[in-house]
């Protein structure tokens, strides 16, 4: 690359004296990684794990590669984009051109239970009116009254802190969403979103979730995905960049301790070995956080563990033949959630790959493989008469018992920002005061948040592309 800030770097370029280590391989830790490195610090990075890429990972099954889960983005996604342009992987998880998702109702006869949810390219929030007027999921009464909801929704402030107390699911009847509304429109993109049905979500960040995805620009919701296995984008061309910048990434490496020392410097360690910095960013779950944070480093400690978790179970179906025509759909009136075809990213060459993504799975998530088949392999029958008659080749489950946090009324109070009390240690992830619920994008952010904090305090210049993306938003 010609830009200076990206050019490839070793530790020897780097001036001493300004030096960082990044805990944890996640989104969140590479992006904090390839800003500091980015802006002239001498960064290691600690993943515990045998790969980066935190919860959104690849793994090797026969001859398929797996997602451990389905993960999307949207177009309003603006740091994850950024990260993606980082790592030269923007072109393996393009966008949808315009929003278009369909929606199938079981309740409705053969024939007649395809539905979409589409916008047109006119402002907002006449870019949604066609398909919500036409939507036949709900009936025209309904419609009128989404539509009502949607405005007041759109005029909450975002940042009224009474939002946060309140639950969505209670907001939304109160605003006259009747029981089929909230199923069939609202927990269909929130639950997707949030990781919680709308009567266990915080109003303030659902709010968030419908404001900025569909009722801030047109195409903010328009949909993007991998399609190439998740490690190949979060692993190994994260990777690369990191190598590039200059970062020394160690995996299978758990940090013990950190602690501050009487010099100013900061000591992390690990089996074995001390490392030493003058800055500690701390990019892991929160309850690792938790026990890795000295004394006095935050008011509050203890939030971090009120701080729920939600889990997301995910269903693999291969079949012998091709079943379904379209990338993705949604479905109604079954315990189907979302199916995506990850035929070709998973390298199969024969049949047809579906992945179900299944959020907020509480009831589900410790269910026996043989009890997820009985339910879903008829769900996917009724859904896809394709199905019927198909044969099975291979059928797994893959379960994330804390893929997020739980975005309960009042987590806003518990989510911590990026600076500690104690000098030199910062915080970063999904779970941090981003003010997004626990996604990619919320990830990257927390990232971004880290480094501009490190670097304000080092008194370093930022790197100009680091936040170009929030020009974007």
């Amino acid at each position: 690359m010609t830009d200076g800030t990206r050019s490839e770097r070793t530790h020897d370029d780097i001036p001493s004296g300004r030096t960082a280590v990044v805990i944890g391989g996640g989104l969140a830790g590479v992006t904090t990684a390839l800003a500091l490195a980015d802006a002239g610090i001498r960064v290691t990075l600690l993943e515990g794990r045998p790969r980066l890429g935190g919860l959104a990972f690849s793994f090797r099954r026969g001859d398929l590669t797996v997602d451990n889960g389905q993960h999307v983005y949207l177009r309003c996604c603006t740091a994850y984009r950024w990260f993606l342009d980082r790592i030269e992987g923007a072109a393996l998880a393009p966008l949808q051109d315009r929003l278009d998702v369909p929606v199938l109702d079981l309740a409705k006869p053969e024939g007649r239970r395809l539905g979409r949810l589409r916008r047109d390219p006119l402002p907002v929030p006449l870019h949604l009116g066609r398909s919500l007027a036409s939507y036949p999921h709900l009936s025209l009464a309904e419609r009128a009254r989404v539509g009502r909801a949607a405005l007041a929704l759109r005029a909450l402030d975002l940042g009224d802190p009474a939002l946060d107390a309140q639950d969505f699911g209670g907001w939304l009847a109160a605003h006259g969403q009747s029981a089929r509304a909230v199923e069939a429109l609202w927990d269909l993109v929130g639950v997707a979103t949030l990781n919680a049905v709308a009567r266990d979500s915080s109003l303030a960040l659902a709010a968030m979730v419908f404001k900025t995805g569909l009722l801030s620009d047109p195409g903010a919701a328009d949909i993007g995905w991998a399609h190439v296995p998740l490690g190949e984008l979060h692993d190994e061309l994260a990777r690369k960049a990191l190598d590039s910048a200059g970062v020394r990434t160690e995996v299978r490496t758990r940090v013990t301790s950190v602690s501050h020392n009487e010099n100013g410097t900061w000591s992390v360690q690990v089996p074995g070995e001390t490392h030493t910095a003058d800055t500690v960013v701390l990019a892991v779950a929160q309850r690792e956080a938790y026990d890795l944070l000295p004394e006095g480093a935050l008011d509050a400690p203890e939030n971090l563990l009120e701080i729920g978790t939600a889990p997301i179970l995910n269903v693999h179906v291969v079949y012998d033949r091709t079943v379904l025509t379209t990338p993705f759909f949604a479905a109604l009136g079954s315990p189907v959630q979302w199916v995506f075809d990850r035929t070709h990213a998973s390298g199969l060459r024969e049949g047809q790959y579906l992945a179900l993504s299944q959020s907020a799975a509480q009831d589900e998530i410790d269910a026996p493989v043989a009890v997820l088949r009985e339910r879903y392999l008829p769900e996917l029958e009724r859904l896809l008469p394709g199905t019927r008659g198909a044969g099975v080749k291979d059928f797994f489950v893959t379960r994330e018992r804390t893929a997020t946090f739980a975005p309960t009324p009042g987590v806003g109070r518990l989510r911590p920002g990026t600076r500690t009390k104690a000098p030199g240690l910062y915080l970063a992830g999904a779970w941090t005061a981003t003010g997004w619920p626990a996604t990619m994008e919320s990830a990257v952010r927390s990232g971004v948040n880290a480094a501009d904090a490190v670097l304000r305090t080092l008194g370093r210049p930022r790197p100009r592309h680091l936040f170009e993306f929030e020009e974007a938003a």
